[in-house]
């Protein structure tokens, strides 16, 4: 489960501990395959020294999960060097950082010291924080945060292809490249055309929520959202449909870019999505963990800014979906007049379900698992990719912080644009319909696409 047990505190209690233990163990096998030279390295100036990122993961289980129920701090003296706002990630190399080892060590000693308090908190208690264990679970979403952002790490990293905990250490995680016009191996899916729509009927609905006992400030308080009626795609955009906006020269042609949008690709000088090689007329690869393959047509474009996706669905005659739209499409039960959780109701992701974890290491294939459709018929809602949408960042009508301003508040504004879903590198426990992600528009190191809408 990804919420608090039923079970009763005791329940509660051991749900959270073994959570917080299944999260450690990926933190730490997702680096194991690596050198303690490439955990300090700063493998591109977007991104921190991966030992950086466990620390800061000890760090911030240290402030919350040990200080702020009244333990003694286990590294007070490291508050300086893993303040994420005070230490901009172009800057993290340069400071006294603990090395693999000592980072190590700090998540060790605060795990034990988080365990022995858990073991007395009172999770049924009216306390904000400990009340259905929602610092335990603030804890536990943003340490997979913190995966999902060294898994971005892992892909930039200029070295010999990455190879995933428990792989053969004797073949590469994927098939290597060939022509992108060459069969592929069957896969079992439900086939729906690219491009497909469904119509979102116009209304009110509930966006939010006040009754997911993790969910972040940000996500809170659930509020009525009154929309027009729209069509949006019922897949999120594929490999095969934005190389036809390459093709056609869409990196070339001014009138799909916004002004902004224009001025970042010629001062990129990009002209295809992040990861992508072309080779010749007609053939493309991509590069996955250092392993060149195939350009995977049947799955969901990823690393491309919003730019980028903005520009793609003004080529097709589209827009991006604002986030109420992506949410009302997710989430709202039209015929029961409910709200789920996630697209195909209450209970929680499985791999039939939804594409998360890094189970795959990447997109599964569009009509993968419809199962996981929602009311609407929209299918990877939730996993694959993360999607931008048209929104600013900004507040809930009646917005609290909680239970500091610096998770949501400090970024309101239009520098940062709403991503929804999550990615197939996002943990079950960190998303559901009403999870709200965002980063600048230029962004494209993320495992984040798009999904074409457009008015009705």
């Amino acid at each position: 489960m990804t919420g608090p047990s039923e079970a009763g505190p005791a329940g509660l209690r051991a749900h959270v501990a073994a959570e917080l233990d299944a999260a450690r163990r990926r933190s730490l096998d997702l680096l194991a395959p690596l050198s303690e030279a490439d955990l300090v390295r700063q493998h591109s100036p977007l991104m921190s020294p991966l030992c950086w990122d466990l620390a800061h993961v000890a760090n911030f289980e240290d402030l919350w999960l040990v200080r702020a129920l009244g333990g003694d701090a286990v590294g007070a003296d490291h508050d300086h060097l893993y303040d994420a706002f005070a230490n901009p990630r172009a800057e993290r190399p340069s400071l006294p950082l603990l090395d693999p080892v000592g980072a190590r060590a700090y998540l060790h000693e605060v795990r034990g010291r988080a365990l022995d308090l858990l073991e007395h908190a009172e999770l049924e208690s009216s306390h904000e924080l400990l009340g259905a264990g929602f610092v335990y679970g603030m804890v536990l979403q943003h340490e997979h945060q913190h995966d999902e952002t060294m898994l971005a790490t892992l892909q930039l990293m200029d070295a010999p292809g990455y190879r995933p905990p428990h792989s053969s250490p004797s073949s590469p995680p994927r098939p290597s490249w060939h022509e992108a016009s060459g069969a592929r191996p069957s896969r079992q899916r439900t086939w729906v055309a690219p491009g497909e729509e469904v119509l979102v009927d116009g209304g009110p609905f509930l966006m939010g929520t006040d009754t997911h006992a993790w969910a972040y400030d940000n996500e809170r308080p659930a509020h009525v959202v009154d929309l027009a009626p729209f069509r949006i795609d019922v897949l999120p955009t594929t490999n095969s449909q934005y190389l036809e906006f390459v093709e056609a020269g869409g990196y070339q042609q001014r009138q799909w870019w916004s002004d902004a949008g224009w001025a970042w690709r010629m001062g990129a000088g990009l002209d295809h999505p992040g990861c992508w090689r072309r080779h010749g007329a007609g053939a493309w690869s991509q590069n996955r963990f250092g392993w060149e393959e195939d350009l995977a047509l049947d799955e969901a474009v990823q690393h491309v800014c919003w730019y980028e996706a903005d520009a793609y669905a003004r080529w097709r005659g589209r827009r991006l979906p604002s986030e109420a739209e992506w949410e009302k499409a997710a989430s709202w039960d039209p015929h029961k007049g409910v709200k789920r959780s996630y697209p195909w109701g209450d209970h929680e992701p499985t791999p039939a379900l939804a594409n998360l974890g890094q189970r795959r290491f990447g997109p599964a294939p569009v009509g993968s698992c419809p199962d996981g459709a929602s009311a609407y018929g929209c299918q990877h809602m939730v996993g694959d990719v993360w999607e931008w949408t048209s929104s600013d960042f900004g507040p809930y009508p009646g917005f609290r912080a909680f239970p500091y301003k610096e998770y949501s508040q400090v970024f309101w504004g239009s520098d940062h644009k709403v991503l929804r879903g999550g990615s197939w590198a996002t943990h079950r426990s960190a998303v559901r319909c009403t999870f709200r992600n965002w980063d600048y528009p230029i962004r494209r190191q993320i495992f984040a696409g798009l999904r074409c809408a457009r008015d009705a």
